[in-house]
């Protein structure tokens, strides 16, 4: 996901464009948020308060994010005042692949049933299904970035 932020700024990191629903920050705080909220499954630790304070979707600033901004069902503000910079939230991202990867790795049973938005699934496929939430997500900045004009980064 990271190659495809090659020409978006703090200035249009926010920037939406029409039909198309999320823009980078939001992404990059909603791929984390996943990330980390899996990772507490596998290994019980909370949710970094240097990254994410729990507000009432209006409350994110330049260092962290309003879980509540960036959670399912919610809805990207255009407002980049809502959000971290983009180097940080990028480290955000980082530091949360980081984390989950660790959890995966000293998890002692990834057979082990986890129920996840009301669905039991074990933790070794909730793991690829999260990987694959990202790519997803991953697929949505290449068409804002046909939308919003910024050359291709895969030639």
């Amino acid at each position: 996901m990271l190659r495809f932020l090659e020409g978006f700024t703090d200035d249009n990191c926010t920037a939406q464009a029409s039909a198309l629903p999320n823009h980078v920050a939001w992404t990059l705080g909603h791929c984390a948020l996943t990330m980390h909220r899996l990772a507490h499954v596998l290994d019980g630790g909370a949710l970094p308060d240097s990254d994410f304070m729990q507000g009432d979707g209006r409350d994110g600033d330049h260092g962290r994010y309003d879980t509540e901004s960036v959670c399912f069902g919610s809805v990207p503000m255009i407002d980049p005042a809502r959000y971290p910079s983009l180097h940080r939230a990028r480290w955000i991202f980082e530091a949360a692949i980081d984390r989950l990867a660790a959890a995966a790795e000293a998890c002692s049973d990834l057979s082990q049933e986890i129920e996840w938005h009301g669905n039991a699934i074990s933790a070794e496929r909730l793991v690829l299904r999260v990987c694959f939430h990202n790519g997803c997500h991953a697929g949505q900045l290449t068409d804002l970035r046909r939308a919003l004009a910024l050359p291709p980064v895969i030639h």
